[in-house]
């Protein structure tokens, strides 16, 4: 799913009506009846009562239609106008008169904190104050309104974005942002609705169809995609009736130190349980028992030290290399691994030390070829690119560094960004049970095994942390959050690959319309 920019909402806006032959009121008129839909349909007449607070913007427009509808249709609604400014845009005036024209209780003038209505904890809250063209602070009062809305404790729906939430920038007080418990976004959901710094700020989100023109939605070229299944299953490779282990590759991975070998085991499970052919692994002499005992699946080559990698050297060709799981930073295994970058040409998957000892050595970067994958949490993230000032911050580094080094870039988080040059791919799967020991290197190795057989690097990134994610998400629902384990994420990696050709249920939505901000890796 595209993920739009503000710019690209704003094009997509004036391309509909110009193509639809439609005026800005008529496609207002339409979002509005949509948002309404969408509490009648739940709703179904309760008498709750729903109090919608506008804007004199387009945002406030499209509240003032929901409420007109919800008056029509006999819920007990009221409506205010957040007296922020002087203008009014031309389709909040034309919608102002409009709901003046269905009920004598017209919307109330708010302009101070004394003006502020009684909102009890069982009310709904209505959000139409500020949409995505907000590019100042809010004002004192207005802000007291939005810490008065969290106060109430009332369910709080925002129209396309939280108020005073800027599409392009964390804000500096939160206290000037609406917590949302609910957001419905138009045609496309907003980047912040993925960042760690204003996810928060919605609790859920879901985006209405409001009938953009079809051919700007499928011409546009987005910065910014959200990863589902239906984005996924076009890169699945099917096997064939007489394939066999020599057409899936041979993975190699090297990595591991004394009291390190289980991070090896995991990822090397991982790398033929996501479906490559033979997978090796190389690793200090202190982690062959281990290993040939715990996964007899893999072949095995050992350094000639005990505890540590010294040097790196092998007799087989593999498809890709995955390095730097448990490796270590003894100074020995630092110029062991320079020396391998130097001679080596295969495509790699670098996770941990790997990465730590690329933060410290930036000159081996230009070593690393072109497209291979890294995997880094937070903290080896930082190491890699530099402090950030804010989420955006953090994307624009990573970026940079991905366009300078040509290299791709796995951001770990609630929402895995998967980053190649300019583009970033959001994942959707995933859950708050993958903050364990492990995952990573389960990641690691799943990305390593689908290059191995064949996928290109920037797929196999993309549809290795969709597994990953998937994986998590169907072995919850027997382990829960807590109990879940890396292990487990192998051993449900087969249930993922058939949840992709599984049609959905009838009674759910279809996957990237909705989703719950959680914390995941």
């Amino acid at each position: 799913m595209k993920i739009l920019s503000k710019d690209q909402i704003y094009e997509g806006d004036k391309l509909t009506t110009e193509r639809q032959n439609i005026s800005s009121t008529d496609l207002m008129e339409r979002a509005g009846t949509q948002i309404f839909n969408w509490l009648h349909t739940r709703m179904q007449g309760a008498q709750v009562p729903i109090h919608v607070f506008c804007g004199i913007g387009n945002n406030g427009g499209d509240g003032l239609v929901v409420a007109r509808h919800l008056i029509i249709h006999g819920y007990h609604v009221k409506t205010y106008v957040v007296n922020c400014s002087d203008k009014r845009s031309k389709d909040f005036l034309i919608n102002y008169d409009r709901i003046k024209n269905v009920t004598k209780d017209w919307p109330t003038l708010l302009k101070c904190k004394e003006d502020f209505p009684s909102i009890a904890s069982q009310d709904i809250i209505v959000d139409a104050i500020f949409g995505i063209g907000l590019n100042r602070p809010v004002d004192n009062w207005v802000k007291s309104l939005f810490m008065y809305f969290r106060n109430t404790k009332a369910y709080t729906l925002s129209i396309d974005i939280p108020s005073g939430l800027n599409t392009e920038r964390s804000p500096k007080d939160e206290d000037g942002v609406v917590w949302a418990s609910y957001t419905l976004s138009f045609a496309s959901p907003k980047l912040v609705f993925f960042l760690p710094e204003t996810a928060k700020y919605t609790t859920q989100w879901e985006i209405l169809d409001i009938g953009l023109d079809t051919k700007f939605m499928t011409d546009v070229s987005t910065q910014a995609e959200l990863v589902g299944k239906y984005d996924v299953l076009p890169m699945y490779k099917p096997r064939g009736t007489f394939s066999h282990k020599g057409l899936f590759g041979h993975a190699l991975i090297i990595g591991g130190s004394y009291g390190k070998i289980g991070a090896l085991i995991l990822a090397s499970k991982a790398v033929l349980s996501s479906g490559a052919g033979l997978v090796t692994v190389f690793i200090p002499k202190c982690g062959y028992v281990p290993l040939q005992s715990s996964f007899p699946e893999a072949m095995v080559i050992t350094d000639i030290e005990n505890e540590f990698i010294s040097n790196i050297t092998f007799n087989i060709t593999p498809a890709v290399i995955g390095v730097g799981i448990g490796l270590g930073v003894h100074p020995k295994t630092i110029r062991a691994f320079e020396t391998f970058l130097k001679q080596n040409q295969t495509p790699l998957v670098i996770d941990a030390d790997g990465i730590n000892i690329l933060s410290k050595n930036k000159s081996l970067l230009k070593l690393v070829p072109s497209a291979s994958v890294l995997t880094p949490h937070p903290k080896e993230l930082e190491r890699l690119i530099g402090s950030w000032e804010d989420d955006f911050d953090k994307i624009d580094k990573v970026k940079t560094f991905s366009k300078t080094y040509n290299l791709i870039i796995v951001i770990k988080g609630a929402n895995s960004m998967t980053v190649f040059q300019d583009k970033i791919y959001i994942n959707s799967t995933g859950n708050p049970g993958l903050s364990t020991a492990g995952s990573g290197d389960v990641l690691t190795g799943i990305i390593t095994g689908l290059i191995s057989q064949g996928y290109e690097s920037l797929s196999a990134t993309i549809f290795g942390v969709y597994l990953h994610g998937k994986s998590a998400d169907i072995a919850v629902q027997k382990y829960g959050y807590e109990s879940l384990i890396a292990s487990h994420v192998i051993e449900y990696l087969g249930n993922a690959y058939i949840d992709l050709f599984k049609e959905p249920e009838v009674s759910k939505m279809s996957e990237g319309e909705s989703t719950k901000k959680e914390s995941k890796k």
